[in-house]
């Protein structure tokens, strides 16, 4: 089985994807991750987002992987621990032009697709529904209001020891979500199949129960079983 959540930034997708993966003891996948820690190494090298050459090559030979360590998941960049790094402001800030060309998310989605192989996961990312896993069984689209996606940014951040305002935020926010929904490739869109869920005023616990009812509903439907593998890496 796979449950597959689309969303804008800041709309509970990844925090919500990581609990129901726990309470249903499958595998999380975090698609951003994989693609923070691509703008995290581009960034490191000083490879343009308009170079192809390098780009693909640094996307080839990047050694991304996620481990289960003290129950939550970190992901490693050629052996070390990004996990932190991946968040910073100057990542989120150029995540979207490099998550962009097609020489990065052709080789990610085939990566992500690899992971999924033989597995029951849930899958957060912009375009899971749409181009990753067009086949889920569950579709969820998750929105919030621009200014209870700020707040949930700002306290990203404050966790990161940066300051911003909620005003600051908004404008941030609206210029991710038009680079994500413009795109060429893979834009930010909600699948025809996927059920919107307005997060805007929930908590985290009931958007996970939300979701949770759904799956188990799904599963007594006699629609599948849940393979007993969480191991990530292929």
């Amino acid at each position: 089985m796979i449950i597959a959540i689309d969303g804008p930034a800041g709309s509970g997708k990844s925090s919500t994807a990581r609990a129901v993966a726990a309470r249903l003891g499958i595998t999380y996948l975090d698609t951003g991750a994989m693609y923070r820690a691509i703008t995290l190494r581009c960034l490191r090298e000083g490879i343009e987002v308009d170079d192809t050459a390098a780009l693909a090559t640094a996307v080839a030979t990047a050694d991304i992987r996620f481990e289960d360590r003290d129950g939550a998941t970190r992901i490693f960049l050629g052996g070390e621990d990004v996990t932190e790094a991946i968040r910073s402001e100057a990542v989120t800030g150029r995540v979207s032009d490099y998550c962009a060309p097609a020489v990065v998310r052709q080789k990610l989605v085939e990566e992500q697709r690899k992971i999924a192989l033989g597995r029951s996961i849930v899958c957060e990312g912009r375009d899971i529904g749409t181009v990753v896993f067009p086949d889920a069984e569950l579709k969820f689209f998750m929105t919030a209001s621009p200014e209870e996606r700020a707040k949930r940014r700002q306290l990203d951040f404050q966790a990161l020891g940066v300051v911003k305002t909620t005003v600051k935020l908004v404008a941030e926010i609206t210029e991710r979500d038009r680079k994500d929904s413009t795109r060429d490739l893979s834009p930010l869109r909600k699948a025809p199949d996927a059920e919107a869920i307005d997060t805007t005023g929930m908590t985290l616990e009931e958007q996970v129960d939300y979701i949770v009812n759904k799956a188990v509903a799904y599963l007594q439907q006699g629609n599948g079983t849940v393979p007993a593998s969480n191991n990530l890496n292929p």
